[in-house]
């Protein structure tokens, strides 16, 4: 309808308040600043990852989200949120089952924090939700993982887009990961009119564009890791897998 065309679009511009829980050193915050956002909390337990987020940003976020009472989170229009993805990364489950350990929801560590997010946004209804995994999220156990987080948001009243994007169509990297970007029905009404942009057709962005000049020597590989690097490399693509390669 006519108002929630209306209200998706005003947030394109005019500024909007967020929160970026998982934040990580803060990719979410870069790119939502930079749409006009103004970040009002954090949170992210890694205590390195914490400093970094204070070098760019000047605040400390604040730690373990299963601590948090959501009422302490202040208002916001947008919940950006990047939930750990190792119980369900393709190298997470692999590195898990081969020590013998759980994974996915059942990854008492990590796997549940979804259902932490899910009650902070029952509590505090943000009309937006923009959340990352990667691709491998929605084939999870058999896909019944991202069946049970559809149906969360769903039941939350919010309207479900996903979309595997790969981020090779901005930076030299092929990176696929799941973005899920959810509204509000209770704001937005039942069919926002919401579609993922269309990525460029072309990169024009390569690796030499973005590598320091003269890099500190420690960060230089020697010549026996490099060496390492590409016969494990040539192993791995006469095995029709390959090293760095989609497997």
């Amino acid at each position: 309808n006519e108002q929630a065309e209306n209200s998706i679009h005003l947030h394109e511009f005019v500024p909007f308040t967020f929160v970026d829980l998982f934040a990580g050193i803060g990719g979410f915050r870069i790119a939502l600043e930079k749409l006009g956002g103004k970040s009002v909390f954090s949170c992210e337990w890694d205590k390195y990852a914490q400093k970094t987020y204070k070098e760019w940003f000047g605040d400390t976020p604040h730690g373990d989200i299963r601590e948090l009472n959501p009422q302490d989170i202040p208002d916001h229009d947008v919940l950006a949120a990047g939930f750990p993805c190792q119980p369900f990364s393709i190298a997470g489950v692999s590195k898990k089952k081969s020590l013998g350990r759980h994974h996915g929801f059942r990854d008492a560590a990590q796997g549940t924090l979804f259902f932490n997010l899910a009650t902070i946004i029952e509590i505090k209804r943000p009309p937006v939700l923009f959340l990352e995994n990667v691709k491998n999220l929605k084939s999870h156990d058999g896909g019944n993982t991202w069946k049970i987080i559809q149906e969360t948001l769903e039941k939350l009243e919010y309207q479900v887009f996903s979309e595997i994007i790969d981020a090779a169509a901005w930076v030299p990297q092929h990176r696929e990961r799941i973005i899920i970007v959810c509204f509000d029905r209770h704001v937005f009404g039942n069919n926002p009119p919401f579609e993922f942009p269309e990525p460029p057709k072309s990169n024009s962005v390569k690796l030499h564009d973005i590598l320091e000049d003269n890099p500190d020597p420690k960060y230089t590989l020697s010549d026996k890791l490099w060496k390492y690097l590409q016969d494990y490399a040539k192993k791995h693509r006469e095995k029709g897998n390959g090293f760095g390669y989609g497997l």
